[in-house]
């Protein structure tokens, strides 16, 4: 009877420990995943050494005392795992998780998914929409006709989300007359895109480029292949069609010399290429608009509607434009005698987006100029160009207005704000330089908006808490933590928003 006693207790205990290890192995588990999500919260987190690190199991034996005694435990049931069941290592499970893999990727340094498409196939699937989701496309004469180009194109362009064309202007995009090499008279170039393709040498002058056989031989001679690669409308459309999935389009021109603000380059012919490929490619999630830096002229060549090629499809892929960005080349607008045709033709070119643009931002690159919404009552104001014949724009859907580097006068403030207070949550004015009137003044509208002047007192109390501690000594701030603003840009910032922000 002791014997089958002995017996029983033995197996009752080996049965014990054997509950015991399976315990402790949930436990590892669920603190080697409490650990690895923990570590994924922050932006730093740039390697996956440490999840490696974190998944043998001599770091989860070295983690079993300090789950211990941080007194973790875990919430999965004591199951035993079938015996002919395979395991599944830990950094495998990992991987094949979406959410954190995902998490993973978002946080990684360019340099470091470019690094891990080397390593095997599944890490280069893996790795290449967070890798290519942002892609930016300097312009050049075979960016789109070189095959290996078009060919890495096309394997990439799935997983594109933002896509920069950036074509700065060079020594290469100027445009010099065009002159008859017989007579040496400036010949004139009446430009039509072409939507098919054309051979240069074709038989037939309706099958030619660019309409004759004289002008097209005058611009293979004295025009390089850069210019006949911006005037290659289908190489664009073909481009941009292998890119579905573009959501966000920023288009960056810097660098136009003031003296040829009205001649046309390289860039122009490129732009209206750009446009056409645009409305013609099905960009059916393209919402955000982006042009930054832009020079004056090219608004004439990305107006929809009324430019160079326009298409029945054009103000349909246009109209789903719900963020517009633009940050535009300034000129002399106070010299006297001073040309508005610009200002007009950017009055113009917001017009079409009036009904569904939600957030507008707008921003002068030099000398601050005059605000383009309110362009009607500052022609109305200059006597030389007599009663104003601009209509005036009112945007329906208008959430977020941000207006830089421009100089308005205070009832010009009051009427903008004023027209959109049905619809306007945030007004960002920042570098805005008052011709007449004051601030208390161009902001009255929000006093009668919330049938008081608490935002006023609030803005006050704002105030005078940030100037008490911008007037700390930095060293002390710094080593206590507590100082807020890094730079007066940052103070400037703070009180601008503060002051205009509605809600």
């Amino acid at each position: 009877m002791g014997w089958k006693s002995s017996i029983a207790g033995h197996q009752s205990n080996g049965e014990h420990r054997r509950q015991e290890r399976r315990q402790v192995r949930h436990m590892f588990e669920a603190y080697r995943q409490k650990c690895l999500s923990t570590l994924l919260l922050y932006p730093t987190f740039r390697s996956s050494s440490v999840i490696m690190t974190l998944s043998t199991p001599r770091a989860l034996a070295g983690a079993g005392g300090v789950m211990r005694a941080s007194g973790f435990e875990s919430k999965q049931p004591a199951t035993r795992a079938p015996p002919n069941r395979p395991r599944v290592p830990p950094f495998l499970s990992f991987w094949t998780t979406e959410a954190t893999r995902s998490l993973f990727l978002a946080h990684c340094a360019r340099e470091d998914l470019a690094a891990m498409r080397l390593v095997c196939h599944d890490f280069g699937v893996r790795a290449a929409p967070f890798l290519f989701a942002d892609l930016t496309i300097t312009f050049r004469s075979t960016t789109f006709t070189r095959p290996a180009r078009v060919a890495a194109l096309k394997r990439i362009g799935a997983h594109v989300r933002c896509l920069t064309f950036h074509m700065p202007h060079t020594l290469e995009t100027f445009l010099p007359p065009l002159l008859d090499p017989v007579t040496g008279e400036e010949r004139t170039f009446h430009y039509v895109p072409q939507l098919r393709c054309h051979n240069i040498c074709a038989s037939r002058d309706e099958d030619l480029k660019y309409g004759s056989w004289h002008m097209t031989d005058l611009l293979i001679h004295q025009y390089g292949p850069l210019f006949h690669a911006a005037t290659n409308v289908p190489s664009f459309i073909r481009a941009l069609t292998v890119m579905p999935c573009i959501a966000h389009l920023k288009v960056a021109c810097p660098g136009q010399a003031p003296s040829h603000r009205y001649r046309r380059s390289v860039v122009d012919y490129a732009l209206i290429s750009l446009r056409v490929a645009v409305e013609q490619a099905p960009l059916t999630r393209l919402t955000t608009l982006s042009l930054l830096p832009i020079h004056p002229g090219a608004i004439l060549y990305l107006r929809p509607g009324l430019g160079f090629g326009t298409s029945p499809n054009g103000p349909r892929r246009w109209a789903q434009i719900k963020r517009l960005v633009i940050h535009m080349d300034s000129w002399e607008f106070d010299r006297p005698g001073a040309p508005t045709d610009h200002l007009k033709l950017l009055h113009d070119y917001l017009r079409p987006f009036a009904r569904q643009l939600e957030r507008l931002s707008f921003r002068w690159k030099g000398h601050n100029g005059p605000c383009p919404l309110t362009l009607p009552t500052d022609l109305a104001r200059t006597p030389q160009h007599g009663p104003a014949r601009v209509q005036p724009l009112h945007f329906a859907r208008l959430r977020h207005l941000e207006l830089a580097n421009s100089y308005v006068h205070a009832s010009q403030v009051h009427a903008l704000i004023g027209q959109h207070r049905r619809t306007l949550r945030e007004c960002d004015l920042e570098d805005i330089a008052l011709r007449s009137g004051d601030w208390d003044e161009a902001l009255a509208v929000l006093t009668t908006l919330s049938g008081s002047d608490r935002w006023k007192v609030e803005q006050e109390h704002a105030t005078e808490r940030v100037v008490t501690r911008a007037g700390r000594d930095p060293e002390r701030d710094r080593e206590r933590g507590d100082a807020w603003f890094g730079s007066p840009t940052h103070l400037d910032h703070f009180l601008r928003r503060s002051i205009l922000s509605t809600s």
